[in-house]
Parts: structure tokens; C-alpha cells; sequence
């Protein structure tokens, strides 16, 4: 599933192509064909994201609301453009792009009250950084007795951390993912918000998550960083760490695996 920093960079760059212009919207699978009728010719104000989720405002007061979900796709197309995919919930169009939306868990219309209040539940988003993320996220977790590594997944927690942010970041703070959430000190938390707006961020803009120091691979920059050297922990089980030496392992935490250094992120 796409993690938070893939929405909002997804929102910047489509909202660079339509925002103020009307869009010809259809959906070729039917799935979704009275709301794309809807929208059909209709400007499309703004496009913002909060965690997973992604909004389309358009000047009616329709909002689109999206949440790809583990299987949903944005594909941005030109001129000529292809066929659409036999899963194609949605297409929006102009002269010059079109948006082609497949497999989404989500994607419906709602009001501007309604998108408020599906936002309105989400945790703190790190992209976002709104004033005392910290302290909210501290709140959060100080009511739950499950792991850590479980409770940051839960976007009421923070909204927009998945599996590869939670194993990177949880590393780069030195914490055991099998630590009790509401036993974990709230300096930590607050290590865990300020990287995570940090890491996060720096995804939006490169498109790409990039958590190891180049220097401790011997790269000149990041950019100089190859596909398996820009990780520290996630699915390395087995392998050396790239700090200590000693070797990744992993566990199932939630129903999905995770990944830790045994030295790094010793038990408390």
C-alpha cells in the first residue's frame, strides 16, 4: 500500500496539471459511472492529501475522495492516450492529460463536511506538520498496550506511516518495535514525530524512500545510493547491519512482518 509521502507528492504534481481547469470524467468499468457523470465537466479547484488519503475539490463542492488502498493505481497519461486498463474505476481528462485511476479501495463522492470528517479522524499527519504533532501523536499513544510497531501503522495514531516508514524510522530512533506504545518515553515519541516529518517530506519531494546516511555505505549522496543500499532495516533479515554489524532480524507484529537490529533497538 502506498505510504503518505506517495499522496501528497501525487496530489502536488496532478494538482500541477489540473487544478483550475474543467475535466472530462468517465469511468470505463462502470464501477463508479453516476459520480464520474457527476463530474463530467466540472472545474477541479484543488487536490490535498491527509495520510492515504487523497481530495479532489471541485468547484461544485463535490469532493473526490480516494484511498488506493493495496491493489489501486494512478497512472498520469498524454496524448494519444492508451486504451484505459479493464480495472479502470476513473479517468479525469483535459486536452493535454488524463488521470487513470484502477483498482482503488476507495472512491467516492462526498460533501466538503463529510471529506472534513474523514480527515477529521486520521492522526497527525508528518507532511503536514501541524503544531503539537508531537504532543497529539504522545496522547495517541499513550492509551495503547500494543507494540509500537503495531501502533504507528494505525492511522489514527499518525496518519500515513506503512510498513517500510515504520521499520526504518523506528530503527533510526534505536527503539525495539515490540516496545509497549504507552510505555514508550515521550522524548522518544517526540525523536519519532521529528523524523518522521523529516523522512516523510524528503519522500514527497525525491519519490523515493531514502533512509541510510551515504556515507555509511561509502556514496557520495544520496542520489548516488543504489536500489539495496538505501534501507536500513526493512526486509534485510539476516543481513549485517549497516551500523553494528550484527544481524537484521524479523517478526510478524500485526499480521505483517517487521524488521529490527537486536543491538540498535535492544529490548528496554
Amino acid at each position: 500500500m502506498p505510504e503518505g509521502h506517495v499522496l501528497h507528492r501525487a496530489a502536488r504534481l496532478q494538482g500541477k496539471r489540473f487544478n483550475g481547469r474543467a475535466v472530462a470524467a468517465e469511468s470505463p468499468q462502470g464501477r463508479f459511472e453516476s459520480g464520474a457523470a457527476r463530474l463530467d465537466d466540472q472545474k477541479l479547484d484543488g487536490i490535498d492529501a491527509k495520510g492515504k488519503h487523497i481530495f479532489y475539490r471541485f468547484a461544485s463542492g463535490d469532493v473526490l475522495h480516494v484511498h488506493l488502498g493495496l491493489f489501486g493505481k494512478f497512472r498520469m497519461q498524454t496524448p494519444p492516450f492508451p486504451d484505459p486498463s479493464p480495472n479502470a474505476r476513473l479517468l479525469l481528462s483535459t486536452d493535454d492529460d488524463r488521470l487513470h485511476l484502477a483498482g482503488p479501495t476507495t472512491c467516492e463522492l462526498l460533501t466538503d463536511d463529510e471529506a472534513d470528517e474523514v480527515a477529521h479522524r486520521l492522526g497527525p499527519d508528518p507532511i503536514l506538520a501541524p503544531a503539537g504533532g508531537a504532543e497529539e501523536m504522545v496522547k495517541r499513544l499513550s492509551r495503547r498496550s500494543i507494540p509500537i510497531g503495531a501502533a504507528i501503522l494505525d492511522q489514527k495514531v499518525v496518519a500515513g506511516l506503512g510498513n517500510v516508514y515504520r521499520a526504518e524510522l523506528l530503527f533510526l530512533i534505536g527503539l525495539h518495535p515490540f516496545t509497549e506504545a504507552k510505555a514508550t518515553p515521550p522524548a522518544l515519541v517526540d525523536d519519532l514525530w521529528r523524523l518522521s516529518v523529516t523522512q516523510l517530506r524528503a519522500g514527497e519531494r525525491s519519490g523515493r524512500i531514502v533512509t541510510v546516511d551515504p556515507a555509511e555505505v561509502g556514496a557520495a549522496s544520496a542520489a548516488k545510493l543504489k536500489r539495496g543500499e538505501r534501507l536500513y532495516a526493512y526486509k534485510r533479515d539476516g543481513l549485517p547491519c549497516r551500523r553494528c554489524g550484527d544481524l537484521i532480524r524479523s517478526a510478524d507484529i500485526d499480521g505483517r512482518s517487521i524488521w529490527w537490529c537486536p543491538t540498535c533497538q535492544p529490548e528496554r
